[in-house]
């Protein structure tokens, strides 16, 4: 069950906090509505790795279909060291 609370219950931010865990996080509202979330560190970086993993992949779509497709045997080639 979610966590909402009215962001009025942060001048007890430690209370707020300590409600907070990874895949737990808190909803604030302000005059009924949701506003804010305050969520785990370790969430929110997982959270940006993947938009940013997913970026890289929508680039990588966009290009192959611009550019064509590449087989993996010629990939290998291309990026030997």
């Amino acid at each position: 069950m979610p966590c909402i609370l009215p962001v009025s219950d942060l001048r007890n931010y430690n209370e707020v906090l300590q409600k907070v865990s990874e895949d737990a996080p808190v909803f604030l509202t302000k005059n009924g509505r949701g506003c804010y979330v305050v969520i785990d560190i370790n969430e929110y970086e997982r959270m940006v790795a993947e938009l940013k993993l997913k970026h890289s992949l929508e680039e990588g779509e966009r290009s192959a279909e611009q550019n064509g497709w590449m087989m993996a045997a010629d990939v290998r080639k291309k990026y030997e060291v």
